[in-house]
């Protein structure tokens, strides 16, 4: 057996361990020889005894010589814990899992071979264990919030008896769900056979169709002064009524007076020109 002291500038000390014979296993720690289930497993190992906690904190802080301690022995002792304490929690083994798998990836890292490459081989495999290892504590602190939190029929209860209240349906109907969706089909087939709404398109008398037909017809008129009806397109329908003959005829008019004045103003800058 060996004991953990502190001096006073906080490092911590290990007297000359009292070698183990490599055929005989590390005995398991009293609580569990006496079917006690213990809150952190208690190692007794070559070069620490204690919780298994404490040696985790110390190895982080690099207090205590993990290449003196047996991951062996450490395997052997949590694997009698969980073994022998039948009533152990599923959240209390984890915990004691990702503690056992803290202290393995911690003395692996002393074992890295002093080649380059296979230096950074095992750094990565490392670094890949130190994630899973950080999941799998998230896992527990989610597992632990979980377990806090209000369970029904633990802390909450619901009521015992049911409300006594009377469904009344006054709409008078009766439908059963193979109706309704013969009722849906049917509304979908009739609006698909519809057909969709297209407008009736005017052709209205542009300006470009106006100048083209003033331009032919004024070698065509004698002199003299002409009313603006009389350039109208010879295809306007005079006798249509309604709501598109006057849009057709307003279209012609502003056409046509467009087209006029376009001409004029040509006309004009080639008179100044020559």
């Amino acid at each position: 057996m060996e004991s953990v002291s502190h001096n006073p500038a906080g490092e911590v000390t290990h007297p000359a361990p009292a070698h183990t014979p490599a055929d005989q296993p590390a005995p398991p720690p009293q609580d569990v020889a006496d079917g006690q289930v213990p809150r952190v497993p208690l190692l007794r190992l070559e070069g620490f005894e204690g919780p298994m906690d404490l040696l985790l904190d110390l190895a982080r802080a690099q207090k205590v010589d993990l290449a003196r301690i047996s991951i062996l022995q450490l395997v052997e002792q949590y694997l009698a814990v969980v073994e022998n304490a039948r009533r152990v929690r599923l959240e209390l083994a984890a915990d004691w899992l990702v503690m056992a798998a803290w202290l393995a990836w911690l003395k692996s890292r002393l074992l890295l071979p002093a080649d380059d490459e296979l230096a950074i081989e095992g750094e990565e495999a490392a670094e890949l264990l130190q994630e899973r290892l950080i999941e799998l504590a998230c896992m527990g602190e989610l597992a632990r919030w979980l377990d806090a939190r209000p369970r029904l029929g633990r802390d909450v209860f619901a009521r015992g008896l049911p409300e006594d209240l009377v469904e009344v349906d006054r709409s008078g109907l009766a439908l059963d769900m193979q109706q309704l969706m013969r009722a849906y089909l049917a509304a979908v087939r009739r609006t698909a056979r519809r057909r969709i709404y297209a407008p009736r398109t005017i052709r209205f008398w542009t300006v470009q169709d106006a100048l083209s037909r003033l331009t032919r017809l004024l070698g065509e008129t004698p002199p003299g002064w002409s009313t603006l009806d009389a350039f109208l397109p010879e295809t306007l329908p005079e006798q249509m009524e309604g709501e598109d003959a006057l849009r057709q005829r307003r279209a012609a008019m502003a056409g046509t007076l467009i087209a006029g004045l376009e001409l004029g103003q040509n006309r004009a800058a080639g008179t100044a020109a020559g």
